[in-house]
């Protein structure tokens, strides 16, 4: 595989990694020649203990076109669907998009749906815990016969965002970058949209459908230049009448990212970061014992097995992959209703019909 890669922060870092770890060539590029020196003197080495000299760096403007077989963006959010659009463009096997897919205006989301489809590309979003091990034991356990009737489900993604911080130690703070805007696509809703992401997923495993209903109160904090969403909690409503919550904010320390399908018969909860290195699942029935099913990871494999699935699509191995790009679309029309609810202080229909477009959310 030939990879392009837009952006070379903190994500654009964690591809670029993945993807030599799998063989591949890279080509990494940005607009900004400081952090393509960042990338080589301190991110990439600091990370995986030196700079790989086969990873080719190039201005934005100066990257090849036409000759890649996957092109990742990991640019900031409002840039996704431009660069996405303009990729289609090079007709590569796959593209994969940086979750979230793009902020809440939806600016230019149905645009590349329609695009990309009949093409013969896999266009992804990148909400890698879909993609996980964790994630998948969890659907090969999840049956009716297990869980009975799905009675709820609840996914938290509750975590300090120093920790993002710290891992970008150029940026001072969120008004530094596009966290600190939610209208940028930042803040709880955009940055920790995983939880809402994953939420779904396990909705589809269950075969309750879209989500239909979006009732949400959102905690903004406005000072000096910034304008974000602290907490976002999110009541949901899909087509089968399933009622389940989504809780994601950037305040929580220790970070608690954490899942839980509930059924009339037993359970199963999902914990990211159960342990250091170490995610979990643990199920049981109403009269059975506790299983558990632990997986050590670090974050870098969160990226490998991203890219693995990427290249299993490509080869026919998976048909129905949970990344790919309506799902990921799916999730950012959920966070620009959950906007559109807290200002108006109702609940939000989803009107699948009217496409990726704003006029898709209408208040109850």
């Amino acid at each position: 595989m030939k990879v392009k890669i837009y952006g070379a922060g903190s994500i654009g870092n964690h591809l670029a990694h993945a993807s030599r770890s799998l063989g591949w060539e890279v080509h990494l590029c940005d607009i900004d020649e400081a952090a393509l020196v960042r990338t080589q003197e301190q991110i990439y080495p600091g990370r995986y203990g030196k700079w790989d000299e086969t990873i080719q760096l190039y201005k934005t403007e100066d990257v090849p076109r036409n000759i890649y077989d996957l092109i990742c963006i990991g640019t900031p959010p409002e840039y996704h669907l431009p660069l996405a659009i303009d990729a289609i463009a090079e007709s590569p096997k796959a593209i994969l998009i940086e979750k979230p897919a793009c902020p809440p205006d939806l600016a230019r989301a149905q645009e590349l749906y329609e695009l990309a489809q009949g093409r013969n590309i896999f266009v992804s979003v990148g909400y890698d815990h879909v993609v996980a091990e964790a994630t998948q034991k969890l659907a090969a356990i999840a049956t009716e016969e297990w869980l009975g009737t799905v009675e709820t489900i609840d996914v938290e993604f509750r975590e300090h965002w120093g920790g993002i911080f710290n891992a970008h130690p150029w940026l001072s703070g969120p008004a530094d970058t596009y966290l600190g805007y939610w209208q940028r696509g930042g803040g709880a809703s955009g940055e920790h949209s995983h939880a809402l992401n994953l939420w779904q997923h396990f909705a589809h495993l269950m075969g309750a459908g879209r989500v239909v209903e979006v009732s949400a109160m959102l905690d903004y904090v406005c000072a000096g230049e910034v304008h974000y969403d602290k907490i976002c909690a999110l009541n949901l409503t899909t087509e089968s009448g399933l009622v389940g919550r989504v809780v994601q904010d950037v305040v929580t320390q220790p970070p608690k990212k954490w899942g839980r399908i509930q059924g009339d018969r037993g359970y199963i909860a999902w914990h990211c970061g159960y342990q250091p290195g170490c995610d979990a699942l643990f199920y049981g029935q109403s009269q059975g014992k506790r299983e558990e099913y632990l997986v050590q990871k670090t974050r870098p494999d969160d990226f490998i097995a991203e890219l693995k699935h990427v290249q299993a699509c490509l080869d026919g191995q998976i048909k129905e992959s949970g990344i790919r790009l309506d799902r990921g679309l799916d999730t950012s029309l959920l966070v620009a209703a959950a906007h559109l609810s807290a200002r108006a202080g109702k609940t939000v229909r989803i009107d699948y019909s009217r496409g990726y477009l704003s006029e898709a959310l209408q208040l109850s």
